[in-house]
């Protein structure tokens, strides 16, 4: 009798390769089914018999990827809205991963479609092979925080024939005015992209030790914290700190001078430092060991930076007087710019020096810039700084007429 469950001829199994095509099978005949030996399940070598170990080789895929932040500044607000639908205001071009991009405003939104909106997008400036990219379009409070409410991430392939992506309805123009995003008629939008590298495919080794990374700036930091071994006291405004003469000898020049120059018979084991607040000596001390900014500095606030930036000149602590350049860069306003600028000239620091000059002199800030205290203190300490603002001022003029 034939078992109407199992098909009586050969079977032709069809199978689908990843395309989705259709291929044949050669027909195989069904034997009667019967309960394996013992010596067949030896012959499977999905499960070999005990103590037998076969050859194992592994790989994997591996997808690096690069994140950058680039802040785009859009001056003059009032100026741009009302420019028209499609029009739109650039940033520089940046590089992230070893190609170009640029992120575009459309204060009156980039078609007919988002009427009342105000559209942002990220363009693709290399064109010149397909990149995979994930990355979100944001606007800054005034203080230089993202609002609790940000936009979600994007990703896209961009190619020469798909080179932009972006929000089309980036934020409802009746909202500008009155949000925390424009301050003194500026809106900055902050991109954070990461680009995808090509995925490459590598050996896995099975038996490597797993080395941890480096925890020598957390060492040198228990160091400091525990005082253990410290030979040198310093009395910053009635509040102690112990330290390593070794340690600060190495790390500056000052320092070394202070401690094992020919001076070193004055200098008791405490030294009284009154010029600095406890709080900046502190941080100082942090990089010192760590070559690190301490959690609190990170977020840029232009009051501690300012007066950690003259602690790491005085003491020539050079990285760290270029990391303060940096951060006091990133969070140029109205309200500070010309005490950093005078900041800045007394301390011979270039970049920073330029960077200021470059804001004050952006279309509509100068106005705003010199009806501040800084500004007065800045023209009294610094008088030969306003001819390289106003010849600042003069070049971009220019630019602009001859664009027209």
């Amino acid at each position: 009798m034939v078992d109407p469950l199992r098909p009586s001829g050969p079977i032709r199994a069809t199978l689908q390769c990843a395309h989705g095509c259709r291929v044949p099978q050669i027909p195989q005949l069904i034997a009667p089914s019967s309960p394996p030996s013992m010596g067949d399940r030896h012959l499977d070598l999905a499960f070999p018999p005990p103590g037998h170990c076969l050859p194992k080789t592994s790989s994997m895929s591996v997808t690096d990827s690069v994140t950058a932040v680039h802040d785009f500044r859009v001056t003059g607000y009032s100026l741009i809205d009302g420019m028209g639908v499609g029009r739109y205001v650039s940033s520089r071009i940046f590089t992230v991963g070893g190609l170009d991009w640029a992120v575009r405003f459309y204060p009156d939104g980039s078609t007919v479609n988002c009427v009342g909106n105000a559209s942002a997008f990220l363009y693709y400036c290399s064109r010149d092979k397909d990149v995979r990219a994930r990355f979100t379009l944001n606007l800054m409070e005034k203080d230089g925080r993202l609002s609790q409410v940000t936009n979600a991430y994007m990703k896209h392939t961009f190619s020469p024939a798909s080179d932009n992506w972006g929000f089309i309805k980036f934020i409802e123009k009746s909202k500008i005015q009155a949000s925390p995003f424009l301050h003194n008629d500026c809106l900055t939008i902050r991109c954070l992209l990461t680009v995808a590298k090509e995925s490459r495919t590598q050996d896995v080794e099975t038996s490597l030790v797993t080395v941890p990374p480096s925890n020598l700036h957390t060492d040198f930091q228990n160091m400091l914290d525990d005082g253990e071994g410290a030979d040198v006291t310093f009395d910053v405004g009635g509040q102690l700190f112990r330290a390593h003469r070794c340690v600060l000898a190495f790390r500056s020049p000052v320092f070394r001078a202070e401690l094992f120059g020919p001076m070193k018979e004055k200098v008791t084991k405490s030294i009284e430092i009154d010029d600095m607040e406890p709080l900046i000596f502190e941080a100082l001390l942090h990089f010192i060991y760590t070559d690190s900014l301490p959690d609190n500095y990170k977020d840029g606030r232009a009051a501690a930076m300012q007066h950690l930036l003259v602690a790491a000149d005085r003491y020539g602590v050079d990285r760290l007087r270029l990391l303060c350049e940096s951060k006091l860069s990133e969070t140029i306003e109205v309200q500070t710019v010309a005490t950093t600028l005078a900041l800045a000239e007394q301390h011979h620091c270039s970049q920073l020096r330029q960077a200021c000059i470059q804001y004050m002199a952006s279309p509509n800030m100068l106005g705003s810039v010199i009806e501040t205290e800084g500004f007065k203190h800045l023209v009294a300490s610094c008088p030969l700084i306003m001819k390289d603002i106003l010849d600042r001022v003069s070049d971009i003029w220019k630019d602009k007429a001859s664009e027209k």
